[in-house]
Parts: C-alpha cells; sequence; structure tokens
C-alpha cells in the first residue's frame, strides 16, 4: 500500500479498521471491470495529456498547478521537496 496503515485484503475479508477509519485494499479492482475503468481512467488523464501534447511539458507544467505537482527531476535536478528530504539530497528550485 501507498498509505502507512494499508495492507492488502481480499474479497473474503476486504475491509478493517484503523483508527476509525474503514480501510478496502483488495488489490486489483480495476482488473474486475476492464472497459469501465478503462474509461474513468481515460476521462480523467486526457485532458492532461492533451495539454502536454499542445502546450509541451514545460508551458503545461507552469500553466497547470497539478501538472507542476507532479514533477520529480528535471534536467537532473531534484524539484520535489520529499525526495530531496528522502534521500538527503539538495532541492532545487523548479523553472
Amino acid at each position: 500500500g501507498c498509505m502507512e496503515t494499508t495492507k492488502p485484503t481480499t474479497h473474503e475479508d476486504p475491509t478493517y479498521i484503523i483508527d476509525d477509519v474503514v480501510h478496502y485494499c483488495v488489490a486489483n479492482m480495476p482488473g474486475a471491470v476492464p472497459y469501465t475503468s478503462t474509461l474513468a481512467l481515460t476521462n480523467v488523464t486526457l485532458p492532461y495529456v492533451l495539454r502536454l501534447a499542445d502546450q509541451g511539458w514545460e508551458k503545461a507544467c507552469k500553466n497547470d498547478k497539478t501538472l507542476s505537482k507532479g514533477l520529480n527531476i528535471i534536467e537532473g535536478k531534484i524539484v520535489y521537496p520529499e525526495i530531496a528530504e528522502a534521500f538527503n539530497w539538495e532541492l532545487e528550485q523548479a523553472g
């Protein structure tokens, strides 16, 4: 899991509670409905893909905070604070 309190679960025992939060961590749920999950993913990501294709990554990231937050490394320089901190590397300013 990508969160501190997640752990894999199964269809037989799909949920558990930690700190009053219900967790559901059955693996590969999109695979159970591939057509629908593909449509959902495409609908969410296509606008970003089009922005990147139309504007190039630098302009698109400059104009869109959501895209710019996804940058980790630019020209070999760490621009994402959590990555720099985790590896004790120098943080550079993006763009």
